[in-house]
């Protein structure tokens, strides 16, 4: 099949999250199963023009306001297969992405212009397949920046070269809806009949995920419970209502990890790889997370840890929150040590900071660390996510690979991925919790710890237990293919 993805963000050119790596990663496995594969994105300021090639000639772009005019540059996404390369197409318009910042920058954290910016991308998206004279048989938008992809194809571009295209339209994260005022609507050049017909109505303002929704041939979420999740009151975000009424073509696959990144077998960052054959490698790890967050280097109190954005959907108001967050009686309780590295809002960041001063086991670095992420995974022997909703998560995945064991609320792709530890069998590969509560965290973590002193067998074997499970996006992407494959 030709496939061709629209996303706002893709890497290793773009990211705020996990939308970027699955955009690549899932296009690299589609290549890898024979599939012609093709994205394209803006070309924001960090893109560096010098190592792209541009497209002969301007493309011009109609939209409400007459015509925009653009550059296209283009490249082979990293780790493509030779003989079947992921092709990489830039759309270059310097009023609209010559900026810092993909949404937004922390002055303005919502550009206010964002409705323009993403409506004349995806027209953009149409225009640079004519302009390559390569038509796709499945257009795939993700989240709102490119929810309008499939309104574009459904209100007038299924015809002539796209007559007999498909959309389909990921949800990476149902809290995010692109909602603007209507006053913007008439630049996307659809008519008001459109606006109606296609549902972008929303309180009298514009929901572009919303039309999105109505619009797009096939729907999904990147895991199956995170999929049921959003078609409930409590975590539907008001388009549950969109979501029960488009639940045949509604479904959840959930995303998958790159093992060339993350395996523990060929990791770079971590002082010795290791396996299921020998986990030798695994405590040198957690002597060296132990050495660099300075530590004492006592390989028999457990260590756990997090890698984190600090916002309120991680759950960190209930593990941090001065006056009754439960970090603070954990490590005061608990024969434990605590690593933490991430980065977000400015009074957890603060609390944090108190927080390492305070505890002699707590130790938390503000900021984002490619190398300590690794080493914490690897070296760490719980990981904690204790996530308000997680429409997937990545980093539980990674954890269970390196033979750390999870502990994670019960939600979304985590309920998905883990599985709960049992006492009386030793089956399952993490601690799980319900409700989002201090006392509820601080119960759970202190079960992995009794598990982890007085239940060292059962420990082992879910360490083994985890890391055998198969979370490739091989396995992902042929789940994509059958849900191309069922659109008719």
């Amino acid at each position: 099949m030709k496939i061709l993805m629209t996303a706002s963000e893709a890497v290793p050119y773009a990211k705020t999250g996990g939308l970027a790596d699955m955009v690549s990663a899932l296009s690299l496995a589609l290549a890898k199963l024979g599939h012609e594969v093709r994205i394209v994105v803006p070309r924001y300021y960090g893109v560096d023009r010098g190592k792209l090639t541009q497209l002969a000639g301007a493309m011009g772009v109609h939209v409400g306001g007459g015509e925009e005019w653009c550059a296209v540059y283009t490249t082979d996404l990293p780790g493509s297969p030779t003989k079947n390369p992921v092709t990489v197409y830039f759309i270059d318009h310097e009023q609209f992405f010559g900026r810092d910042g993909i949404y937004g920058t922390p002055s303005e954290p919502d550009f206010l212009d964002n409705p323009r910016r993403f409506a004349f991308f995806c027209r953009a998206c149409f225009q640079l397949c004519r302009k390559i004279a390569w038509f796709p048989e499945v257009l795939h938008a993700h989240d709102w920046p490119t929810a309008l992809v499939p309104v574009f194809l459904k209100f007038g571009e299924r015809q002539a070269e796209f007559a007999n295209t498909v959309s389909v339209l990921t949800i990476h994260n149902l809290g995010y809806q692109g909602i603007y005022g209507k006053d913007n609507f008439g630049y996307t050049g659809l008519g008001w009949n459109d606006f109606y017909a296609a549902g972008f109505e929303d309180w009298n303002m514009m929901n572009l995920l919303k039309a999105g929704l109505y619009s797009a041939d096939k729907l999904n979420t990147v895991s199956p419970n995170y999929a049921e999740e959003t078609k409930t009151h409590a975590q539907g975000f008001r388009l549950d209502g969109v979501l029960r009424y488009r639940s045949a073509d509604y479904s959840g696959i959930l995303n998958g990890i790159d093992a060339a990144l993350w395996s523990p077998k060929t990791d770079p960052y971590i002082p010795q790889t290791f396996s299921v054959q020998d986990m030798s490698g695994k405590a040198l790890a957690k002597e060296a997370l132990q050495k660099e967050f300075g530590l004492p280097g006592n390989p028999n109190v457990p260590v756990l840890g997090m890698v984190t954005r600090l916002a309120g959907q991680k759950g960190v108001g209930a593990l941090f929150g001065p006056a009754y967050g439960s970090a603070w009686s954990i490590c005061r309780d608990m024969d434990l040590q605590f690593v933490l590295i991430g980065t977000g809002e400015a009074w957890c960041e603060n609390e944090l900071h108190s927080l390492s001063g305070r505890l002699s086991n707590f130790k938390a670095k503000v900021g984002y660390s490619e190398n300590l992420s690794h080493l914490i995974e690897a070296g760490a022997d719980f990981f904690l996510m204790p996530s308000q909703y997680e429409p997937c998560g990545l980093n539980q995945m990674y954890s269970l690979g390196y033979g750390t064991l999870p502990i994670v609320r019960n939600t979304g792709g985590l309920a998905d991925t883990v599985s709960n530890y049992e006492e009386k069998t030793g089956n399952g590969t993490g601690f799980m919790f319900n409700d989002l509560t201090p006392s509820a965290i601080y119960n759970t973590v202190g079960w992995a710890v009794n598990a982890y002193y007085n239940r060292r067998d059962h420990i082992e074997a879910m360490r083994l237990r985890g890391m055998k499970q198969d979370f490739s996006w091989e396995k992902s992407a042929k789940k994509y293919v059958a849900m191309y494959e069922s659109i008719q």
